[in-house]
């Protein structure tokens, strides 16, 4: 048995590359998630109750619900409801085999949960297939005292790469920017939660628009824009200490920060020569170097993953398109021809595609570029959706869309065939950004 521990926009208008206007509301809320689109092929699968071992009272939400709740709303999953499990093994030696075939249950995973000498958990669990019977996975996953959820995400994870063939997402967390209030109470918010949804926690608040979150690549630190002294600055955020660093706050545009892949530098939007231009900072030394020169507005830098490459986009071209620069400097390539615009790249794990804010008339769209043979696949059908964040795993692409007259995020799979609202009962939100797997 092995053991994995684990320690406690589009801009629709580049002119408007800062303006972002949120619907009042009045308070903040936790996500919830709900599919409206999913696989046809689902596989079967039965997260059967983990049994409580451990001193004191099981959690409300159980090892198993969460477990089952991640693999649902990946798309490729039907878990067998808990009311219709006719057993309750937590070994394998408890599993009727022939009863879980008569329910056309393709997977079974079984386990329990103790305490352990740190003073946390251990997750203890198999994975079987039910028609070969054979054990596919036989794991502990061990965590701190308050880390449970959290461990149920890493079996999720676990379990969904083994039948996938795919790394798991689900210990993941997502940023996003809130706004709560009206009038002269409007107030914004930086928020980090779970990839589920759970347990939001306010990063930084501000009366002032806060703009553009970007994760570090080792998820421990958040930059972003934020408008609190009146202009336009870029800070670094450590996002369990709270401690943050200014990195640029010159005259005029300071936006659309990136880290990239090796966290050593910033990609940065700046206007300190008159004109908004690509830059990139390092993080260790402040040396900052331009990397576009044009008149035309350049803004919102993506890295690619071998840190060689910034695609950005630009209005170069008469409208919004994705361009490509490399970071050692050189002349920009234009690389999105189909559609009036194209804004906003995230660019896929394996870097052959990049998600973007596909605009045709008056209706924003997510869709993905395939950078090898240079095509166009719209994704999502609404009007007004922007900010695409691709999952850690290329898997699912998060984006902000409008319901109605507030904002709302939602996700889809790179494949389009999964989609997903995930609903905020109140409040405004934008400008998600999905963070690399948490360790």
């Amino acid at each position: 048995m092995r053991s994995n521990r684990i320690p406690a926009r589009p801009l629709r208008h580049l002119a408007a590359l800062f303006l972002l206007v949120f619907v009042a509301v009045e308070a903040r809320a936790q996500l919830q998630i709900e599919i409206v689109q999913g696989n046809a092929a689902q596989l079967p699968i039965a997260i059967v109750p983990f049994h409580w071992r451990a001193a004191g009272p099981p959690p409300i939400n159980t090892v198993s619900s969460v477990v089952s709740a991640d693999l649902y709303r990946s798309g490729l999953f039907a878990p067998v409801k808990e009311e219709d499990m006719v057993d309750r093994p937590a070994d394998a030696e408890s599993i009727r085999f022939g009863t879980w075939r008569l329910l056309k249950v393709d997977y079974i995973a079984v386990g329990y949960v103790n305490d352990n000498a740190a003073g946390g958990y251990d997750i203890v669990y198999q994975l079987f297939d039910v028609n070969t019977q054979e054990r596919l996975l036989s794991q502990v996953t061990s965590v701190g005292p308050g880390d449970l959820r959290f461990g149920s995400h890493r079996v999720a994870d676990a379990i969904y790469e083994k039948l996938t063939g795919v790394p798991g997402a689900f210990a993941t967390r997502i940023a996003y920017v809130s706004a709560t209030g009206e009038g002269a109470g409007l107030r914004y918010e930086l928020v980090v939660a779970d990839a589920d949804g759970y347990a939001p926690i306010t990063v930084v608040g501000s009366p002032e628009p806060l703009l553009s979150p970007a994760w570090s690549p080792d998820g421990e630190r958040l930059a972003y824009v934020s408008f609190e002294a009146g202009n336009s600055a870029i800070y670094v955020q450590e996002v369990t200490t709270g401690a943050r660093e200014l990195v640029s706050s010159g005259r005029g545009i300071n936006g659309a920060p990136a880290f990239s892949p090796d966290g050593r530098w910033l990609a940065l939007t700046l206007s300190r020569s008159g004109n908004p231009e690509i830059y990139v900072r390092n993080l260790d030394s402040g040396e900052t170097r331009q990397l576009t020169s044009h008149w035309a507005i350049d803004t919102e830098p993506a890295w690619s993953p071998d840190s060689r490459t910034i695609y950005f986009t630009s209005d170069r071209g008469g409208k919004p398109q994705i361009y490509s620069v490399p970071v050692g400097g050189g002349n920009a390539d234009r690389i999105t021809s189909q559609g009036d615009s194209n804004a906003r790249a995230s660019v896929a794990p394996d870097g052959r595609s990049m998600a973007i804010a596909h605009g045709q008339g008056n209706e924003y769209r997510i869709a993905v570029w395939d950078l090898a043979v240079q095509r166009l696949r719209v994704l999502t059908p609404g009007r007004l959706d922007e900010s695409p964040s691709f999952a850690p795993n290329g898997s699912m692409i998060l984006y902000a869309t409008r319901e109605g007259t507030r904002g709302v995020l939602a996700a889809v799979s790179a494949d389009g065939n999964v989609r997903q609202r995930i609903i905020l009962s109140e409040g405004d939100v934008r400008e998600p950004a999905w963070s690399p797997v948490i360790r």
